[in-house]
């Protein structure tokens, strides 16, 4: 889905505090990614960095200068606090810039 979808669908979302935990995610064949935490949620999903302009307002909202249809979202899991997720992804500032670093990532939610 794209991020429009994402936030349309659950408005808790949107009025959320948003935790990131990098944008140098890659996959095997180099795609960088940003990944994110939404505290009302407990998703953390990973956005697809295409070569858009990226930028936040004062609101939290996301400003996207080219295609909004190019962010695609992808929910990894669900985690029901921001220490479970610290616990569970302990390490991912060094995992994160290795190749293929979302193998790390999904093995710890599988």
């Amino acid at each position: 889905m794209n991020i429009d979808d994402f936030y349309e669908q659950n408005e808790a979302r949107r009025e959320s505090a948003e935790f990131e935990f990098g944008s140098e995610w890659n996959d095997a064949e180099g795609n960088e990614y940003e990944l994110s935490w939404v505290e009302a949620t407990g998703e953390l999903y990973l956005m697809v960095e295409p070569d858009a302009v990226i930028t936040e307002d004062v609101f939290g909202d996301f400003i996207v200068e080219g295609d909004v249809d190019d962010l695609t979202i992808a929910i990894v899991g669900i985690v029901p606090s921001l220490a479970a997720l610290e616990d569970k992804i302990k390490g991912w500032e060094q995992a994160m810039v290795e190749d293929n670093s979302l193998t790390w990532l999904f093995d710890r939610f599988n």
